[in-house]
């Protein structure tokens, strides 16, 4: 199965303020509203220098600065759990998400990259849950992310037919997500249902470089189906292009147990 679970962009966080309140300077409306797209600000600089990954010093400054304009913005709390998360300060990168959430309970993005964050922790049982409730949101516009993820951390915990009903709901989604696609092959393949593994494996082939996986998978769909050459040419692409991989491995005991 695909190793790398996904995480939305993060340059994509939701714009819409989530100060914890109203300001009371006694200023002006308009002052408020340019100290709140100031914090936007810093946010949104920060997320780009964490996506760079060439200057993280500045992407904590960045945070920090809109930490200081509203002390609950969940997105700078998301920024930072981000950033200590990429410098493996585990304990405080949870510690920033849980504030996250705390203050913007219906922040979605912030939802699912907890979630791929507790997955890596393979506490997957919490990671479901936050992309149960990531997925249910409709107004989130990666949701086909948060049901990706989830069919995956589904499959971990041996909930197949939660995956599939979630993998099927992402490609609703987002027709071409390769992710979906290979996985959706494999359960087919395993149920026995191997027309729908092909059709998902030739969408999957249609539009995407192919891996280790992919290689391995068309080997035994092909195999079943009888079609050598299809077959050969699959091997042969493995073999040249990943000798080194697990699939290879399991190709060249396949051939000695054939033999």
């Amino acid at each position: 199965m695909l190793s790398r679970i996904l995480s939305p962009p993060m340059v994509g966080i939701l714009l819409t303020a989530w100060l914890s309140g109203c300001v009371t300077t006694g200023l002006p409306p308009k002052q408020e509203i340019d100290l709140d797209k100031a914090l936007e600000t810093h946010v949104q600089l920060g997320l780009r220098y964490l996506q760079s990954g060439d200057n993280r010093e500045a992407a904590r400054q960045h945070f920090l600065k809109a930490l200081e304009l509203g002390e609950r913005d969940p997105r700078a709390h998301h920024g930072l759990a981000l950033l200590y998360q990429s410098q493996g300060e585990l304990d405080v990168a949870e510690s920033h998400f849980k504030k996250a959430l705390r203050y913007g309970d219906d922040f979605s993005m912030a939802k699912t990259n907890y979630g791929v964050f507790l997955y890596q922790q393979e506490r997957y049982e919490e990671a479901l849950e936050l992309f149960r409730e990531a997925s249910a949101d409709l107004r989130y516009n990666r949701r086909s992310y948060a049901l990706a993820n989830l069919g995956r951390t589904a499959l971990k915990l041996g909930r197949v037919e939660e995956a599939e009903k979630a993998y099927t709901r992402a490609l609703a989604l987002n027709e071409g997500m390769p992710q979906a696609l290979l996985e959706l092959a494999e359960l087919k393949f395993d149920a026995g249902a191997y027309p729908e593994a092909k059709r998902y494996l030739d969408r999957f082939s249609a539009n995407n470089r192919q891996i280790p996986q992919s290689l391995w998978l068309g080997i035994r769909i092909e195999k079943v189906f009888g079609n050598r050459n299809k077959e050969r040419s699959y091997a042969l692409a493995l073999k040249n292009l990943y000798p080194y991989s697990d699939e290879a491995l399991k190709y060249k005991k396949m051939t000695a147990n054939d033999g």
